[in-house]
C-alpha cells in the first residue's frame, strides 16, 4: 500500500483551547484527539501528519504552537510537523513567529482568509507582505485558505514574496460541481465562482514556482451521493495545473466529514481511485514523496 503524509491533520481538545467558529459547525463542536485519528485513520497507510492550525482564539496561539511542540516529540504519534496559527496584518508578528522558527517542528504558518474578520485584499496590505516575506527569509512556508474569488490575490502575494513558499489549501475552496460544469453558487454565498475564475485564478497561482497545490478539502463540499467523479474534475485540474512535482495530499481531518458526513477512508479512496490511472510514481509523489521534501521531514 502506498504510505501516506497527510498534510492536513487538525486536533483540538475543547478542554484547552476555544475554537469559535466552532459555533457554525455543532457537529464539529467535541474533542478530536490523536487516538481518534488514528481510528480514523487505520489501515490506509498513514505514516506521518502535518498537523494544521485550527483556527484557536487569537491569544491562544502561542499556547497551541506549545502544545505542538510537544505532540511533535511524541513518536507515539504521527504528527511530526505543524503549521501554527498567525495574524501577519499584526505589528506583533514577527517576535511571534521568530519565538518559533528555529524549532523543527514549525514548518509554516497559516491565517484562515475566507471568514468575514478578513476581507478581501487583507493580504496585500503592506504590513502584511512584510511579514510573508519574513517568512520566506525564516523557511516557514505559508498556507492560502481563501475565498475562491480572492486567489487572485493569492498570486498577487506569491509574485510579491517570491522567496516565500505558498501551500494553496483545499483545492482553492473551489466547488466540485462547479467545476464540473454545474450551475455557479449564488453570489450571497462567501464561496461563490464561476468555473472560469477558478480555473484562471489557479492557474495564475501555478505560475508563480514558490506555490504548491494541497489536494484536500474538495470533499467537505460533497453532497449526499457523492461520488469520486464528482470530484475528478476539479481534483485533475489542479494535478494537470501545478503537475505532479508541485501537489500533496491532506486529510482534513475531521473537516472532510461535513457535507456528505463522509469518512476519511472514502476521501482516501476516492483520491486513489481518480489517480488510478497516473504513474506509480506520480502517486507516490502526491500521497508521500512531495511532503516528504517540501517540509524536510525524515524518511524514516
Amino acid at each position: 500500500m502506498q504510505p501516506i503524509v497527510d498534510t492536513h491533520q487538525h486536533l483540538w481538545d475543547l478542554d484547552k483551547f476555544h475554537l469559535p467558529w466552532l459555533v457554525d459547525a455543532p457537529v464539529l463542536a467535541h474533542n478530536f484527539l490523536t487516538s481518534d485519528y488514528l481510528a480514523a485513520t487505520a489501515g490506509l497507510g498513514v505514516a506521518k501528519a502535518v498537523y494544521m492550525e485550527v483556527d484557536v482564539a487569537p491569544e491562544q496561539q502561542p499556547a497551541e504552537a506549545d502544545a505542538l511542540i510537544e505532540l511533535c516529540a511524541d513518536v507515539e504519534t504521527p504528527t511530526v510537523a505543524a503549521v501554527i496559527s498567525g495574524r501577519p496584518a499584526s505589528p506583533h508578528f514577527g517576535s511571534y513567529i521568530r519565538a518559533y522558527a528555529s524549532h523543527p517542528a514549525i514548518v509554516g504558518v497559516r491565517q484562515v482568509l475566507h471568514v468575514p474578520e478578513a476581507p478581501p485584499g487583507l493580504c496585500l496590505t503592506p504590513q502584511y507582505v512584510e511579514n510573508i516575506r519574513l517568512l520566506g527569509e525564516l523557511g516557514l512556508c505559508f498556507d492560502l485558505c481563501m475565498r475562491p474569488r480572492d486567489l487572485r490575490d493569492g498570486a498577487k502575494l506569491a509574485a510579491l514574496c517570491p522567496d516565500t513558499r505558498f501551500v494553496v489549501d483545499h483545492c482553492g475552496n473551489g466547488d466540485p460541481y462547479v467545476i464540473a460544469g454545474g450551475a455557479p453558487l449564488p453570489d450571497g454565498n462567501p464561496f461563490a465562482h464561476s468555473r472560469e475564475q477558478w480555473m484562471d485564478d489557479m492557474a495564475a497561482l501555478a505560475a508563480r514556482p514558490n506555490t504548491i497545490c494541497k489536494i484536500s478539502g474538495i470533499i467537505a463540499r460533497a453532497r449526499p451521493g457523492w461520488t469520486a467523479a464528482d470530484l475528478a474534475p476539479a481534483i485533475n485540474y489542479c494535478l494537470d495545473t501545478f503537475g505532479f512535482e508541485r501537489v500533496v495530499f491532506g486529510g482534513d481531518w475531521p473537516v472532510c466529514t461535513l457535507g456528505a458526513e463522509t469518512s476519511y477512508a472514502a476521501w482516501v479512496t476516492a483520491l486513489r481511485g481518480i489517480v488510478a490511472t497516473r504513474t506509480p510514481q506520480e502517486q507516490a509523489a502526491l500521497f508521500h514523496d512531495n511532503a516528504i521534501a517540501f517540509y524536510g521531514l525524515t524518511e524514516e
